[in-house]
């Protein structure tokens, strides 16, 4: 199995965070690689297209408001993997004056040698990083 996490600190309240990115629907808010998402099943699927044009389906199979965290999984994506679950959550820092967003996820490479497997733990990790860093710009510039 297959781990992934990126974490970041951001000077803003959690609740703030979490009005922007705790919507199924809401990376285009804020991901730049993922221009566009489209909810259908009542909003527990969510249908994402990258830059690249490529299309993952994604099912949330776990929301909490109060805590700021979802879960979700891989339907379809452009990734050899297979037990796909990621979380995204916001938890408030000591004293209230900002918060750490945290993103992680596990899976299991499929059908690729150690070293396809290792490369694609690294993409998974850019996006990761990269998408809180886009977090913590479009925060900074609101």
């Amino acid at each position: 199995m297959a781990h992934v996490s990126a974490s970041i600190d951001i000077p803003v309240s959690a609740d703030e965070i979490w009005q922007l990115i705790g919507g199924f629907g809401s990376l285009p808010d804020w991901l730049n690689s993922m221009p566009t998402s489209k909810l259908t099943d009542g909003g527990r699927v969510r249908w994402l297209t990258n830059l690249d044009g490529e299309t993952l389906i994604e099912r949330l199979v776990a929301f909490d408001d109060t805590a700021r965290s979802y879960s979700y999984s891989f339907l379809e994506a452009p990734f050899p993997v297979t037990d796909h679950l990621a979380t995204l959550r916001v938890h408030q820092t000591e004293g209230g004056k900002g918060s750490r967003v945290e993103w992680f996820c596990r899976f299991k490479p499929n059908g690729v040698s150690d070293h396809e497997a290792s490369q694609l733990i690294h993409v998974i990790q850019r996006i990761f990083d990269d998408g809180l860093k886009a977090l913590a710009a479009k925060l900074a510039s609101e």
